[in-house]
Parts: C-alpha cells; sequence; structure tokens
C-alpha cells in the first residue's frame, strides 16, 4: 500500500452527533503537573486521524454522562495524524466533565470525539505572532508553538502559571525557553507578582497578532490591557464565559443563557430555507425555541464558547452574546444558543 493510500484512510465515524463522531483509543495518559492529565488518542486500527490545523479543538463525549461533551484543544504536532494529543484540568467546581474523565479514562480506553475544528487559528498575514497563555490556556499554544517554528515564523510566547508543579509540557518546552522564544511566569497565586500584562501590551508592534487563552480572570486582564490594539489583530479562545472580559455584553454573561429568567426583548426570526418564522421571547433562546419546532442545530456546549451553532445571518442585526467569533465573522455570523436579535425580525440561512 502507498503512502498517499494509506494517507486518505481515515477512522469511520460511529453514531452522528451532528458533526462526524470517531472512536478512539487512548494509548498514554501521562501527568502533566497537579490535576493535570494529558491523553493520547489513536485510531484502534492504527490507520490516520483527520488533519488538524494549530489551534483547533475537539469535542469529547463524557464517558458515563449521557449528552455530556466538553471541548479540548488538540496540544500535539498538527503534522502528525498519527494521534492527537489533548490535556484536561481538573476542576474541583466544575460542571463534572473534567472530573469525570480524569477518574474514568484510562490507558486503553475507547473515547468518542469529533472532528477538529478551528476557532483559533493562527493568522498566516500576521508579521509576528504574540502568544500569551494562562494555565491550562497553555494547550492550544503547543501546537502553534510547533507550527510556527517549523515555518521560521517570528514569535513569542509568554506563559502564566502559579508555580513549576502547575505549569503543563514544561520539559516540552525547555528547548524553546533556552531559545529565547518562551518565557515562564511564576506568581505563587499572586498576579501582581506574574507577566506585567499591561506593559507587555502597552505598544502595538505594526503587523503584530496577539493570541490569548486562560482562565477568566486572565482573560480580562489581557482584553482591558490589548483594548487599544487595532481591530481584527487580537485573538482568543475561551474554555468559560468570562464576566470580566470588557469585551463582553454585561448581561450576566457567566450565566448559561438557558439559566437566565429574562434573557432580552422578543423578536422574531425567519428560517430561510423553510420560510418558517418563529416567536422568541423573552425567556428563551433562538435555539429553545428551534428544537421546539424540529428545527435541528449543531450545538454542543450551549454557553457560546464553542462555536458549533454558528449560523449565517441573511438580514438583520444580531445581539451577539458569544465568547467565540471575532468582530470580521460577526459581521455574518451569529451563534443561536446565546446570542439575540437588535431588530425585530432577524434571518438565519437555516
Amino acid at each position: 500500500m502507498n503512502a498517499m493510500a494509506k494517507q486518505e484512510q481515515q477512522p469511520k465515524p460511529v453514531q452522528p452527533h451532528g458533526r462526524a463522531r470517531l472512536q478512539v483509543f487512548v494509548r498514554a495518559v501521562t501527568r502533566q503537573g497537579e490535576d493535570i492529565n494529558a491523553y493520547e488518542v489513536v485510531d484502534p486500527a492504527g490507520k490516520l486521524l483527520p488533519a488538524f490545523e494549530a489551534g483547533s479543538h475537539i469535542d469529547v463525549d463524557v464517558p458515563g454522562e449521557a449528552g455530556l461533551v466538553r471541548q479540548y484543544s488538540l496540544c500535539g504536532d498538527p503534522e502528525d495524524r498519527s494521534r492527537y494529543l489533548f490535556a484536561v484540568q481538573r476542576e474541583p467546581g466544575g460542571r463534572g466533565g473534567s472530573k469525570a474523565i480524569h477518574e474514568r479514562v484510562h490507558v486503553n480506553s475507547t473515547l468518542t470525539i469529533s472532528e477538529p475544528r478551528n476557532n483559533f487559528a493562527l493568522r498566516p498575514s500576521a508579521r509576528r505572532h504574540l502568544l500569551l497563555a494562562g494555565g491550562i490556556g497553555i494547550t492550544p499554544m503547543m501546537a502553534m508553538l510547533r507550527h510556527l517554528q517549523r515555518t521560521g515564523a517570528e514569535y513569542t510566547l509568554h506563559y502564566c502559571t502559579r508555580s513549576p508543579s502547575r505549569t503543563a509540557f514544561l520539559d516540552i518546552l525547555q528547548p524553546f525557553i533556552a531559545e529565547g522564544r518562551v518565557s515562564i511566569h511564576w506568581d505563587n497565586g499572586n498576579p501582581a507578582d506574574g507577566l506585567d500584562v499591561k506593559a507587555t501590551l502597552s505598544a502595538y508592534g505594526e503587523g503584530t497578532h496577539l493570541y490569548y487563552c486562560g482562565p477568566p480572570g486572565f482573560m480580562g486582564a489581557v482584553a482591558a490591557a490589548s483594548a487599544h490594539w487595532p481591530s481584527g489583530t487580537t485573538h482568543r479562545e475561551f474554555f468559560t464565559p468570562s464576566a470580566n472580559d470588557p469585551a463582553i455584553p454585561s448581561q450576566s454573561p457567566a450565566e448559561p443563557a438557558a439559566a437566565q429568567t429574562e434573557l432580552g426583548s422578543k423578536f422574531q426570526v425567519r428560517l430561510a430555507r423553510s420560510g418558517q418564522t418563529l416567536d422568541i421571547p423573552e425567556d428563551k433562546t433562538i435555539l429553545q425555541v428551534l428544537r421546539e419546532n424540529d428545527v435541528s442545530v449543531e450545538t454542543s456546549c450551549e454557553l457560546g464558547v464553542c462555536g458549533t451553532c454558528r449560523t449565517r445571518v441573511l438580514e438583520g442585526q444580531p445581539d451577539h452574546r458569544d465568547f467565540v467569533l471575532e468582530a470580521q465573522e460577526q459581521q455574518s455570523e451569529m451563534t443561536v444558543c446565546c446570542s439575540r436579535s437588535k431588530t425585530p425580525l432577524i434571518v438565519l440561512d437555516l
């Protein structure tokens, strides 16, 4: 069998869940720091996995929790399709997904995942790439580092963590640190002792693009410090909604939309493909009304974080409440799980 034929072989999708699902085999689990495990998964038959770009993530069906899906960034080398690598930080106060994965996923386990998708892509037009990672936000940056190093791009990464024991992939990062490409900042629990984010982002360099990912407080600090950067030069990925992000509307953004008793003014949605017009009341999301009318939309997080439900807007002005679409994308798309409409009628490509 020639190499080209081998490359075209991909795992057979299992039971559909919107986007094609794949079954993978857990080949290795390695501890990457306090409460952080890295999971290496492969195709059970040894075939190549679907290609992915730096910044991509996958959906993982949490074992033993029917319908529970979590998103994790791929942190392996995008050129290596023999495996996927993702890391999970156990969050005691989370919604249960990370705890279940830490307790139930072991070597030889089988997982169901989605094909990769990318809401956090590197911009090839950038002259320089500035990467800021907070805690487990290092995961998408690991794939970015490998791509940027391979292509000879100009880049710098600042990695902010509490201590060496909570620093994932420290061994892998050592060569990048030695080259001066990566700087690690340990604050020992006091952000004032870590990276001076405001000073780091005070001066914008022509052609520089900023990428940042981390916990809510970190995301809010970076967003505030980079607010003066030109439009289209800052890119971010949230793991959870951040109430501290000044770029996000202040209507309980950290609370799932479905849990709020009043989401905003009522409006109508017209479905362009069927011509059907639906009323969206003050206390329901577009997604909830779509489901009530048997209109199928692929979803995952339903918090405006993953971008799975992004839908093309044909007419009307969305009231964007998501954490994933960038300014240019907001001109033609919206997330129906949490965003609403500023106009009485909005027309969607559904």
